[in-house]
Formats: structure tokens, sequence, C-alpha cells
């Protein structure tokens, strides 16, 4: 009687049908009857201080995509003229994997994480 895993994320948007587009364009998923079956691996749940700094201050939540490949992500969305962030201190040792940040065109933003091949314990 446990839960087996996010069944979606909902969220409000000012252009949903662009939004939509966005979303589909760039990372192939998205849509009210759009359904995406992911591959199996981590998920965090995490929620953070209101006052953390991790993302921005004025949004309730920050989405984070795991991909397989994390520079070939930056490259294709570089260029489609969309700024990749990088901070070293966002990858820590690399114990947890690597990531980068982009934000989509109603200003939330995108964490993209590539895990580590195996996982730290914790």
């Amino acid at each position: 009687m446990g839960v087996t895993g996010m069944g979606g994320l909902f969220f409000r948007a000012k252009d949903p049908e662009a939004l939509t587009a966005w979303y589909r364009e760039h990372f192939g998923f998205g849509g009210g009857d759009s359904l995406w079956e992911q591959q199996a691996g981590p998920t965090v749940f995490a929620p953070f201080k209101a006052d953390s700094d991790y993302f921005a201050a004025d949004k309730a939540f920050m989405i984070n995509l795991r991909v397989d490949d994390l520079d070939a992500m930056k490259e294709r969305l570089a260029a489609a003229g969309i700024e990749v962030i990088t901070d070293p201190e966002w990858d820590m040792d690399g114990s947890y994997g690597h990531f980068a940040r982009v934000h989509d065109p109603e200003g939330n933003a995108i964490e993209l994480w590539e895990p580590p091949a195996e996982m730290p314990e914790g």
C-alpha cells in the first residue's frame, strides 16, 4: 500500500499551450494527455527552506530532470538558443553527479542532473 513513484507534475502557466510546446520540443514530453514513460532511477523529493537561495525566491518549485548525457543535452539546448548555466558548487565533489540549469519561457528553473553510475549510500 505504498507509493510507487511520481505520478505527475502539475503547475500553473501564463500560456499553457506555448509552454507545453516548449517542453515537447526541448525535452520530448509534456501536455495534458501526454504520458511519459520514465526510466527507472533515483528521484529526489526534498522541500527547501523558504529562504533558500538554491533557486529563485519568487518560485515555489524547481523541476529536476534526470539525463543520461548532460554534455550532449547542454550542447543541444545551447544550439537552440537556450542559456545553460553551470556552477562547480552544484557538482560538489561529483559523488552525486553533475548539474546544469536552464529556464523555461516563463522563468521556471529546470535543473538537469546526470547521476553518477552509482549513488552514494545515505
